[in-house]
């Protein structure tokens, strides 16, 4: 199926999609530091540039899209053109996010994800009750764990 904008309308389309301070990632960030939780913001002396990190708790959250980092989820859609391009870089993505959680994991850091879908769509979960749990775990002693949105 052909595009339906020219090259250059998807291109400056694309140029627009942010990596770092993103809606989602801002909501999280935002709702942790109103509850005194402080971090810094993508270090890039760790694997995978975590979106928040909380050294006082040994601990990385990622915020993840979940079109860029392939979720299983409502959310996620393979494109209808290109398909072997972006299969090939999703993979890519989904490779490089699973070694980073194995070297922070080895670097004895705890790892959060909470996914795209957990925050918006249909699927979403209460706000209040996602920052709960962010809280309840980064105050506990799991050494990983992933917020997703509700199925189907």
């Amino acid at each position: 199926m052909a595009d339906i904008v020219s090259p250059e309308q998807r291109s400056k389309m694309m140029s627009k999609i942010r990596a770092t301070d993103t809606r989602p990632e801002i909501l999280v960030r935002k709702a942790l530091y109103a509850r005194g939780f402080r971090y810094r913001l993508h270090d890039r002396q760790l694997p995978g540039k975590p979106d928040l990190v909380l050294p006082k708790y040994n601990a990385v959250i990622f915020v993840h899209g979940c079109f860029w980092h392939g979720h299983d989820c409502h959310l996620f859609r393979w494109p209808k053109s290109r398909e072997e391009f972006w299969r090939e870089k999703l993979s890519r993505n989904r490779l490089r996010d699973s070694q980073a959680l194995v070297q922070l994991h080895d670097k004895q850091i705890r790892t959060l994800i909470v996914w795209e879908c957990s925050l918006k769509g249909k699927g979403r979960l209460d706000f209040s009750s996602l920052v709960n749990m962010v809280s309840d775990w980064l105050k506990g002693n799991s050494n990983h764990n992933e917020i997703r949105g509700r199925s189907r």
